[in-house]
């Protein structure tokens, strides 16, 4: 992240081509995401929408519960890293419960459109 300042010495973002790149990446992976997830959702029916939705919703539900940036479990739901496991690991593993699955993939989506308008992960001010 560049920033340059002006006249009144405030600091203000210039964005650069990689950012604009990231996050057409992020906006075309939310795009996949969600056309899967609303794809297993008509497949396995309201058990499975409603577990999308309720993890689509997860950030959200945490900020309502009082959790703000930076803290631990605002970083927490977040992570990217989290829903791929539970991504992976599902498909991968014994457990058939579909419902699983597209909560990975809801909150996974819900992630890739944060990144995708630029709310990543909170930095901590110093």
């Amino acid at each position: 992240m560049t920033t340059e300042r002006t006249h009144d010495d405030a600091p203000q973002h210039v964005p650069k081509v990689g950012d604009r790149l990231r996050k057409i990446a992020w906006g075309a992976l939310a795009l996949f995401l969600a056309a899967f997830a609303v794809f297993e959702s008509a497949k396995y029916g309201l058990p499975t929408t409603a577990a999308t939705l309720a993890f689509f919703a997860l950030p959200d539900l945490a900020r309502l519960a009082g959790v703000r940036p930076p803290g631990p479990l605002h970083q927490v739901v977040h992570r990217v890293w989290i829903p791929l496991v539970l991504l992976v690991g599902y498909s991968l593993g014994p457990i058939v419960w579909p419902p699983l699955f597209t909560a990975g993939l809801g909150w996974l989506t819900r992630i890739a459109v944060d990144r995708a308008f630029g709310r990543g992960l909170a930095r901590s001010e110093e």
